[in-house]
């Protein structure tokens, strides 16, 4: 059997081989980025060691850059996915270091959001919401994306700025308005919550069977920044007002954290609502106690418009 050596030295000694290497060699010394730092450090880099490290400008070379090669972040061809390469001189040699690139980088972006908007029982596109994508043509809608986005502009400064009290018919945007809010606070590295409300009730109802009402309630009274969806259209109940709402609504209060509602209710539809239970009580002084925490922590704003959910 020969040598491997010998086998690699006839291979090297073949015209194809030799005319193969040399048009690899000059595709890579040709390359604009290639090019620009042998120009950079072309006192450092000797005739010998450009030819040790050509494989390693070949492997530069050969990857994406700003995701111009790939089809996705899943179908990145770079040695390593979602990096791009950058040559550097390190310790008197060419070396290749590896950046996010791009697509990457909204992609950890995105995740870091994700992790700073919780909800409970909100529907997708919700979380995905953005300001951007907010129709600014409807004047029934106008002064409440307004306000959301003066919101965020003040918190940004000085963490005290008060919640919105949304409310308007059914499907005009009131929950989209809130997944907008959340994720422009994302984007300061603020941590919101989002609660369907009825269906937070109902889940406070089966916490009693587990004992994990307590720390469920925890959650949502110290949020930095809490968005009730769709209060007043859950069932009436003493506890649900006093021992639920309530007890949310006072830790808030006495803590200044901003809290956001949407209702299909005003201010004085959904004292009316927190007046009267299920069984008919009728209870005005608790339902005025509620709302004056309310009012104390929001300020509302109408919308209205068509239903775009039709």
């Amino acid at each position: 059997m020969k040598r491997i050596d010998e086998t690699l030295n006839k291979l090297t000694r073949s015209p194809d081989f030799k005319a193969r290497y040399e048009s690899t060699r000059q595709e890579i010394l040709n390359d604009p980025t290639v090019s620009a730092f042998l120009r950079e450090h072309q006192e450092q880099i000797t005739p010998d060691m450009l030819e040790k490290n050509l494989m390693k400008l070949y492997e530069f070379k050969e990857q994406s850059f700003s995701c111009g090669k790939c089809p996705s972040l899943d179908g990145c061809i770079n040695v390593m996915k979602g990096f791009e390469p950058k040559l550097v001189w390190r310790r008197g040699g060419i070396d290749i270091d590896y950046h996010r690139c791009p697509r990457k980088i909204r992609d950890d972006e995105q995740r870091k959001n994700e992790k700073l908007i919780n909800s409970i029982y909100v529907p997708k596109d919700i979380l995905n919401a953005d300001f951007s994508s907010l129709d600014l043509g409807d004047p029934g809608r106008l002064r409440a994306i307004e306000l959301a986005q003066q919101f965020t502009e003040a918190y940004s400064k000085d963490n005290e700025a008060r919640g919105l009290f949304i409310y308007g018919p059914f499907g005009v945007g009131k929950s989209y308005l809130l997944g907008a809010v959340a994720n422009d606070l994302a984007e300061m590295n603020v941590s919101s919550l989002i609660v369907y409300f009825p269906e937070f009730i109902r889940e406070m109802k089966q916490s009693f069977s587990d004992q994990s009402m307590n720390s469920k309630l925890e959650v949502v009274k110290k949020a930095p920044v809490l968005m009730i969806d769709d209060i007043g259209a859950e069932a009436m109940s003493s506890w649900m007002r006093d021992d639920i709402l309530g007890t949310i609504l006072q830790f808030r209060m006495l803590e200044g954290l901003p809290t956001f509602f949407t209702s299909n209710f005003s201010y004085e539809g959904l004292e009316h609502h927190l007046t009267y239970s299920q069984r008919g009580e009728k209870e005005e002084l608790k339902a005025k106690r509620v709302m004056e925490r309310i009012k104390f922590l929001t300020v509302p704003v109408e919308m209205k418009g068509p239903n775009r959910r039709k």
